[in-house]
């Protein structure tokens, strides 16, 4: 092109001018064109990202809104759940006031009764009394034995109604928790029932080390009660048989009293388990029908109650449970 340019230029320089004025003007057409493309894709995109970031201040304005709302929301219910857990514990403290005072009313009613009915008790048992020591040879043994009877009457009702009075004292008394050997307080109460009728043949199996956190003399008594539900409901036996241990249930330790007296039938069991304000849980039936066994236990047991099972004619077994869980 050099050696054509040349010759060009040498032959005709007008021509070679003309030559290379077309051919710039061929090459800024091209730049022309490809600058109005440029700008056609930068205005497009451009355009792309103005609408993206039109869209993206929508999507914030949208979120923002959102959590305004969210948080409008969570402080409306955080208020709300203020004000009912405020009712609830008004009304909470209602509610323990009422039982409070609920209990008190019963404690001092129960008190009250079982104080008024034992002077007329003691009177009647008294004067029967007097009457047949004093009348005894104008009596014949009918006469006699009627008055034993209305004597003995007196006794078995003044039986419930000293464990009514005591049974308000223990409501009312404080828990001193400590640890307690229940295996010798229940051989103590073993020794204490044998030396009362010392004539009949009860083989005690009593555990050893049967340790537990609880109020000393609550948890006596929950022994003793069962204890002697036991002593009374074996004596038809010539040679009975009463176990005191302690067992594993769902990892915790439970106690227990069984016998092998007379039972009851445990389609009547619902009847033989009690509850009293102040302690936890009572199970089992004193000899005499009107004596409970409490406990001094903190909590009542997970399912609500000592559990007490048996079958008529083939003995009782009655777990309580001691401590929370």
């Amino acid at each position: 092109m050099n050696e054509k340019a040349t010759s060009i230029q040498v032959a005709d320089p007008q021509e070679a001018i003309r030559v290379l004025q077309k051919e710039l003007e061929e090459t800024n057409s091209g730049l022309v064109a490809l600058t109005l493309e440029l700008e056609q894709r930068v205005d497009a995109r451009t355009a792309e990202l103005r609408e993206a970031h039109r869209e993206l201040q929508r999507t914030n304005s949208e979120l923002l809104q959102l959590t305004l709302d969210l948080e409008q929301r969570v402080a409306q219910r955080t208020e709300e759940i203020r004000r009912l857990n405020e009712q609830l514990e008004a009304r909470v403290k209602e509610r323990t006031a009422e039982l409070e005072v609920a209990n008190k009313e019963l404690e001092a009613f129960s008190y009250s009764v079982s104080h008024d009915l034992r002077a007329p008790l003691r009177g009647i048992d008294g004067f029967s009394q007097a009457v047949l020591d004093d009348y005894a040879q104008l009596l014949d043994e009918t006469g006699k034995d009627y008055l034993q009877r209305i004597r003995n009457g007196c006794q078995r009702m003044a039986r419930p109604i000293d464990d009514m009075l005591e049974l308000s004292r223990v409501t009312r008394c404080e828990l001193r928790r400590e640890r307690v050997d229940l295996g010798v307080l229940a051989a103590e109460i073993a020794q204490e029932l044998r030396r009362g009728q010392p004539e009949r043949q009860v083989e005690f199996v009593i555990a050893e080390r049967a340790e537990a956190e609880a109020d000393r003399g609550l948890i006596r008594q929950v022994l003793e009660n069962l204890l002697r539900n036991a002593w009374k409901f074996t004596r038809q036996h010539p040679r009975a048989r009463i176990e005191f241990g302690t067992a594993n249930e769902d990892g915790r330790a439970v106690y227990f009293v069984r016998d092998d007296g007379a039972g009851f039938d445990m389609a009547y069991g619902g009847e033989a388990v009690w509850r009293l304000p102040k302690t936890p849980f009572i199970g089992g039936i004193r000899g005499h029908g009107g004596r409970l066994g409490y406990s001094a236990a903190d909590h009542p047991p997970p399912r609500g109650q000592s559990l007490g099972g048996g079958k008529s004619g083939a003995g009782r077994n009655h777990l309580f449970f001691v401590g929370v869980r």
